[in-house]
């Protein structure tokens, strides 16, 4: 039994071997005592005085025959012991050799299985499943650094064969290297999925924005008066800020496609969504500088309305109050009314200030193209037509003065 040559021919015969051989080790433990005891009777046998039943020297001869078969038995034993450790720690490493590459031809089959996503939501996923499989990766790298030293140790103790572990040593290498390479490309074309996914949904983004302020800049609310249009335009300038913000984004779109993967970029339908993300960005910039000077304009003409309305308040006022005026024939009266006339000249040249200015404004809107040109060149004229009218009554009033002066002149001279 202990100079058998059978090793087992895997591991779960080797474990079976050794538990055969810790029972006959065992056994030979038991027959070591009974061995032991029976040498030490049989020496008595040798020390005996007198009569002796047999010759000392065989009997020690004997006893030492069999102690050294029994020290034979248990270096036997000892040597199969090492032998069995040995095969069992050789199979050993086959067996996780074994688990190692059913591991990697697992995770060949999933990596070859898998897709890169269809949206970014996709993308994500698949992304933290890839990185727990890097997680479980680094273990089972670990865990066959560990097996690669054993075999390298049952190498150099030089008991087996060193062609058949070798050969699976550089087999399972080879493969290991050719999974790593597997899952760096894998994890390439994820991270160049997710960038270009990631790239489309920031365009969309960014078409959203641009067509939602699109419909802004495009309104024709212009505000019904000077406040509400003056509100209107507050808000305008707060949206052409976003807009000029959002210039450096759409400038960007292109150096943003260029970094994608070529796969990626050179696709027509990503190509043709840049382009008609600048369009769209070039009419919301143009529609809103529109808009901008049509919200200037509306301004002007509410300013322009309400400085016509205080003029021709005013022109009310004096236009009613020189026809009722009547020119007293009392010198002293007359000297008091033209004291009033000399006020109202003043008066009269700021006023005409304030319509000149009025003039200027709607000659801008006129020649500007306004859509309320003839409404506001009507304005003006109906204006121009009063001022000229009280313009008329001062004069004719005046003259009246200037005649009755002249007669109480005279009157006094006489």
């Amino acid at each position: 039994l202990l100079v058998s040559k059978d090793l087992g021919k895997h591991l779960l015969e080797v474990e079976d071997l050794l538990q055969k051989h810790g029972l006959l080790e065992a056994d030979i433990s038991a027959q070591t005592e009974r061995v032991q005891a029976l040498n030490a009777a049989a020496l008595k046998f040798s020390e005996l005085e007198g009569y002796q039943p047999c010759d000392p020297q065989i009997i020690c001869n004997r006893v030492n025959h069999v102690q050294t078969c029994l020290e034979e038995l248990e270096e036997l034993a000892a040597k199969r012991r090492k032998e069995l450790e040995d095969s069992r720690q050789l199979w050993t490493f086959f067996q996780e050799m074994e688990e190692a590459e059913a591991w990697i031809r697992e995770k060949e089959k999933i990596l070859a299985a898998k897709t890169c996503g269809r949206d970014l939501s996709s993308v994500v996923t698949l992304t933290n499943k890839h990185k727990t499989m890097l997680g479980e990766l680094g273990n089972r790298r670990a865990l066959l650094h560990q097996t690669m030293k054993k075999g390298e140790k049952i190498l150099a103790k030089k008991s087996f064969s060193s062609v058949g572990i070798q050969e699976k040593m550089r087999e399972v290498c080879l493969r290991w290297k050719k999974l790593e390479e597997v899952t760096g490309l894998h994890q390439q074309r994820l991270e160049d999925a997710l960038n270009f996914f990631q790239f489309s949904a920031e365009t969309d983004d960014l078409v959203a924005w641009l067509q939602d302020t699109y419909r802004i800049v495009s309104s024709d609310d212009f505000g019904h008066d000077d406040y509400s249009t003056q509100a209107l335009l507050r808000k305008h300038r707060a949206v052409v800020e976003e807009v000029e913000k959002h210039r450096a984004t759409v400038l960007s779109l292109r150096k943003q496609l260029a970094l994608l993967a070529p796969d990626h970029r050179q696709g027509v339908d990503v190509q043709i969504r840049v382009v008609e993300v600048e369009q769209l960005y070039g009419e919301v910039a143009e529609v809103a500088v529109l808009r901008t000077q049509w919200l200037q304009d509306a301004l002007a003409v509410y300013r322009m309305f309400s400085e016509v309305h205080a003029c021709e308040v005013w022109v009310d006022e004096k236009e009613q109050w020189l026809e009722k005026m009547e020119v007293p024939e009392e010198l002293d009266e007359v000297e008091v009314v033209q004291h009033r006339f000399e006020s109202l000249d003043q008066e009269m040249n700021s006023v005409m200030g304030r319509i000149l200015d009025v003039n200027q404004v709607v000659q801008q809107l006129v020649d500007g193209g306004h859509p309320s040109s003839d409404e506001v060149r009507s304005c003006q004229d109906h204006l121009n037509g009063r001022w000229n009218r009280v313009v008329e009554l001062v004069e004719n009033k005046k003259g009246q003065l200037s005649s009755v002066l002249k007669i109480q002149n005279f009157l006094l001279e006489c």
